[in-house]
């Protein structure tokens, strides 16, 4: 039986404020981390659902599921999508307040799903 594979961009924004909000966090940064070579991390604009998809299908470009790859697991397009997105982000924090750009959001990736997956979200203080 063939698996069908998920590959998608989840908007984590709200979510990371929360966890700003939680940590009582009035000054430094956040570190949004993705422990997992198959996921990765990203900020990107979020306004526009079209940007996503453009997002998706450049990634799906550059490394398709079909080349001949030599990983063993059949997911070695996952982990070069992962690596050319990125395991983490930072962001600034100024009044309690993540500080990002007006269309800016931060996007979880998923290249190799339906997985349990887990973002960390570590607060950096100011020194």
């Amino acid at each position: 039986m063939v698996r069908k594979i998920l590959e998608s961009l989840y908007d984590i924004t709200a979510e990371v404020q929360r966890a700003c909000r939680e940590l009582a966090l009035a000054e430094g940064a956040l570190l949004v981390f993705v422990p997992h070579t198959t996921a990765g991390v990203t900020i990107n604009e979020n306004a526009d659902p079209s940007v996503r998809s453009d997002m998706e299908m450049t990634l799906e470009r550059s490394a398709p599921r079909d080349l001949p790859y030599t990983h063993l697991e059949g997911n070695a397009d996952a982990h070069v999508k992962a690596s050319l997105m990125g395991s983490s982000v930072t962001v600034p924090v100024a009044d309690g307040r993540p500080q990002l750009g007006t269309w800016q959001g931060i996007y979880f990736a998923e290249f190799d799903g339906p997985r349990r997956r887990r973002v960390l979200v570590q607060l950096l203080p100011a020194l």
